[in-house]
């Protein structure tokens, strides 16, 4: 049974930083591209960063490209957001999720696409003030 459990979330003040952290249980996590999304009020959820098994690819939403750094310890099952420079636009619930396996990993990456992830956790809620 595959876990993905996220922390990390808060509330802090424009400008601030927050790390969030994923920890994955029940999957091969260094087979498999890793994904970081997250959905506001009202809104679709949207993919901003992902990263490949090895870590090697990333991707960047232009949206939070500078801004945050996604990274892996495929040693200890863990996806790892660090965000910086937060704007109220970044409220939203954050999701980590892992990738169905299909694919090459580093264009499942480039991609980023929602359908490509299979496997979500539960959310944990940033909120920015301004």
């Amino acid at each position: 049974q595959v876990q993905l459990v996220e922390s990390g979330g808060g509330s802090v003040q424009a400008g601030g930083s927050l790390r969030l952290s994923c920890t994955a249980s029940g999957l091969a996590f260094d087979n498999v591209a890793m994904g970081w999304f997250r959905q506001a009020p009202g809104k679709e959820r949207e993919s901003f960063s992902c990263v490949s098994e090895s870590g090697a690819t990333t991707y960047y939403a232009d949206s939070v490209k500078g801004r945050f750094t996604i990274s892996r310890d495929n040693a200890k099952n863990t996806l790892s957001l660090q965000t910086t420079s937060l704007k109220p636009e970044d409220t939203a619930m954050y999701y980590c999720a892992a990738a169905g396996g299909g694919g090459i990993s580093a264009s499942v990456a480039r991609r980023c696409a929602i359908v490509d992830f299979d496997y979500w956790g539960q959310g944990t809620q940033v909120t920015v003030s301004s």
